[in-house]
C-alpha cells in the first residue's frame, strides 16, 4: 500500500551505504514530526470507527514507558534493540487484531499501522553497531489489552517517546 510503501522507501533512500544508517531520517527533524503526526491521526481515525468490538483474544503490548534519565544511561544499541523488541510485538498485535476485526474502518486503520510499524522494524533492523543480527528473544515488559484503540495509544507513544529520541541521540552521532 503507498503509505506503508512510501515510509519504507524514504528511509531507504537515504540510508548511508557504508554505514547502513539512515542519515536523512535522523538529520531531518521533519520526517520523525510526520510520523508522529501520522500516528496521531491514525489514532484519531480509529476513535471515529463505528462499535468496535473489543478483542476476544487479547492484543498483547509493549509497555513503552520510559524516564528520560533511564533512557539516556543506555547505549544507542541497546536503545535499537528494545524498540525492535516493542515493534515486533505491537507488530503482532496489529496482525492478530487485524484477523478479529470485521468493521472495514477498523480494518482499514489496523492494516496502515502494521505497514508503518513493520516499516519502522525492518528499518532498525538495517543498521547496527554491534557484531550480529538482532535475535528475537527479548523478554519486554507487557500488557494483554481488549481494545483495539490500545493498540493505536501504544504505537503513537512508542514514536513519540522511544522513536523520536533515539533519532535525537543518533542525530549528534551522525549529523555532524
Amino acid at each position: 500500500s503507498p503509505p506503508g510503501l512510501l515510509l519504507l522507501t524514504s528511509f531507504l533512500l537515504y540510508v548511508k551505504e557504508d554505514r547502513a544508517s539512515p542519515t536523512r531520517l535522523v538529520c531531518d527533524n521533519r520526517l520523525i514530526q510526520k510520523y508522529i503526526v501520522e500516528a496521531k491521526d491514525m489514532e484519531k481515525r480509529v476513535d471515529q470507527c463505528q462499535a468496535l468490538p473489543a478483542l476476544s483474544c487479547p492484543a498483547v503490548l509493549p509497555l513503552v514507558d520510559f524516564t528520560f534519565q533511564q533512557w539516556k544511561s543506555k547505549s544507542n544499541e541497546t536503545k535499537r534493540r528494545e524498540i525492535l523488541c516493542d515493534l515486533a510485538l505491537l507488530v503482532g498485535a496489529a496482525a492478530a487484531a487485524q484477523g478479529q476485526v470485521s468493521d472495514e474502518c477498523g480494518a482499514r486503520q489496523l492494516s496502515q499501522l502494521y505497514r508503518h510499524a513493520n516499516s519502522f522494524f525492518l528499518l532498525l533492523q538495517t543498521f547496527s553497531w554491534e557484531a550480529g543480527h538482532w535475535e528475537p528473544s527479548c523478554s519486554p515488559h507487557s500488557l494483554e489489552q481488549t481494545h483495539i484503540t490500545s493498540i493505536f495509544l501504544t504505537y503513537r507513544q512508542l514514536v513519540q517517546g522511544k522513536l523520536r529520541f533515539f533519532f535525537y541521540d543518533l542525530a549528534k552521532v551522525l549529523c555532524k
